[in-house]
């Protein structure tokens, strides 16, 4: 931090380049690099630390979890799951044609897992994502009308390049958060993509809003330009415990 290119750096919001670049200007001499080569290097290493701090910052206020990825999803354990499908939806085109994902499978099969890392791939594209349980979005957005923060929570919603409504249907819903809930849907129909995963069955899905009509309304534009996905096996925490249970046992010693 006391280099003497420092001030004329962060006069120039470029003082990160200080962390390569003794080591760039150790490769230039030994390399036998042109000034023009030495520069592009410092350059490329800005260009991917500003990449990298985007992405950091886009993925704290998405809400998705950064440990949820692609490379971590245990495809072994859900053989089911069509894996071109998965990595052809992981290029992200879907988001730029306003498509949805709809998936859908017992508790604990990595539905959550799957859909966080889509959207880490959307981070990755530069894309805009919003990521909650459902029923803790609606109440969110339910409280935000009583600190006059409704409309810019709304919009926050409204605009990102993907939502994730995780766990659908796992609680009921007030009558107040169904009529959200078909808003958004509603208002990002064409608009926006919206990833919804879910532990109860498709045919399931109408009960959860207690209203026919806006019911058959609001499935009716999830589903129109959609991709399924039904995860069937066991629940990863449950073989984990298993897994636990025998080691432990395992670990015991032997009855004489």
């Amino acid at each position: 931090m006391t280099h003497p290119l420092l001030p004329k750096l962060r006069q120039l919001k470029l003082s990160g380049m200080l962390l390569t670049l003794e080591a760039r200007a150790a490769q230039a001499t030994e390399g036998q690099l042109s000034p023009t080569e030495f520069l592009a290097l410092l350059l490329d290493d800005e260009l991917e630390r500003r990449t990298q701090q985007r992405l950091a910052r886009r993925l704290a206020q998405s809400g998705c979890d950064p440990n949820k990825t692609l490379a971590r999803f245990d495809f072994l354990a859900a053989p089911a799951i069509p894996r071109p499908l998965i990595h052809d939806l992981a290029a992200c085109t879907f988001i730029a044609r306003h498509e949805n994902i709809l998936i859908c499978g017992p508790s604990g099969v990595g539905k959550s897992h799957l859909a966080n890392a889509l959207a880490i791939e959307a981070l990755k594209q530069d894309r805009r994502v919003f990521s909650r349980p459902t029923h803790r979005l609606l109440t969110d957005l339910h409280g935000a009308r009583a600190t006059g923060g409704y409309s810019r929570h709304l919009a926050r919603i409204l605009n990102v390049d993907l939502l994730i409504l995780d766990d659908f249907g796992l609680q009921p819903l007030t009558p107040q958060a169904t009529q959200d809930l078909y808003d958004i849907i509603s208002e990002r129909y064409e608009r926006g993509s919206v990833i919804v995963t879910s532990n109860r069955a498709f045919e399931e899905w109408a009960p959860v809003f207690d209203n026919d009509l806006l019911a058959s309304a609001a499935l009716d534009r999830l589903t129109h330009h959609a991709h399924t996905l039904i995860i069937q096996g066991e629940s990863y925490r449950q073989r984990s415990r298993r897994k636990e249970i025998l080691a432990t046992a395992a670990a015991l010693p032997a009855e004489s």
